[in-house]
């Protein structure tokens, strides 16, 4: 076996890590969902792909610039995180159900895309996608950039938020021990609408990247779902920095992978990882 030339190992890495990036952006939401409100919300990949449709008929219709569409975005998938959430705490629906009950909002919100804009492929065409920026002799693609300083930012930002303020202390004390939580005045129920609708704004966040690089369909949904559980558990459930940096990870050794052997090889990278890190860190 030949292996390929030094700067297109470079350049896949690079690829990798802007893949990654956006693994864990996918992944930032999800994880916090499940590691403070202890639901397994298979409803952020849909929400994810609807925000990155909507996204991309905003820019179509009106010509409007594709990252001020999360200021019409974001505040809609806010307030159906919130009352997704609702209906889970109003059932008092407990964590293997809330997985087929979101898995089931997720299959409704692949079949409304495809009402909406049919199972055709679709591709957000914007100033973005051709602007390209020369480092060396690597070539870096301003939409890849985006998505991870937006990534590098909002897991900072979040990370932040959860260790050095009142609101993040109190999420943490809750989810550890919401009895106690409350008796020392932790309003819980509050607490946990407005981190589910965070997290589903993060869903809408990561839409607009996923549709600034990567060709659209709705079956996609389901292809997201494993490598960016992968991401979750190895970074660790309720984790702001760790999606993010297992993202990175899984995504640089799927493209190497893909450079030195063949691209069929790359899906078995991210399971591979997550069961040696269960193996030896159970």
């Amino acid at each position: 076996m030949t292996l390929p030339s030094a700067t297109l190992l470079a350049q896949s890495a690079l690829s990798g890590l802007f893949v990654g990036s956006l693994y864990g952006l996918i992944g930032l939401g999800l994880g916090l969902s499940w590691g403070l409100l202890r639901t397994i919300n298979l409803a952020h990949f849909g929400f994810t792909f609807a925000a990155a449709y909507l996204c991309y008929q905003l820019v179509t219709s009106t010509g409007v610039d594709p990252l001020l569409t999360l200021l019409a975005i974001v505040p809609l998938f806010f307030a159906l995180g919130c009352g997704l959430h609702w209906v889970v705490q109003r059932f008092e629906v407990s964590p293997l159900n809330s997985l087929l009950l979101t898995f089931g909002v997720t299959a409704i919100i692949e079949a409304a895309i495809q009402a909406v804009w049919s199972a055709d492929f679709r591709r957000l065409e914007s100033h973005y996608a051709q602007a390209k920026f020369r480092w060396g002799a690597l070539y870096v693609p301003l939409p890849e950039l985006i998505t991870l300083i937006t990534s590098l930012a909002l897991s900072l930002a979040i990370w932040w938020l959860l260790r050095h303020t009142r609101f993040g202390k109190a999420m943490r004390a809750a989810a550890e021990d919401a009895p106690i939580a409350a008796a020392f005045g932790v309003n819980q129920r509050a607490l946990a609408l407005l981190l589910a609708g965070s997290c589903a704004a993060l869903a809408a966040v990561a839409g607009v990247c996923l549709s600034l690089s990567f060709t659209l369909a709705p079956a996609q949904i389901y292809a997201w779902i494993g490598v960016v559980f992968a991401a979750v558990m190895m970074g660790g459930l309720g984790s702001a920095l760790g999606p993010l940096v297992a993202g990175v990870v899984i995504g640089v050794s799927e493209a190497l992978t893909m450079a030195i052997t063949a691209p069929s090889w790359a899906p078995i990278v991210s399971f591979t990882l997550l069961i040696a890190l269960l193996l030896l860190r159970p």
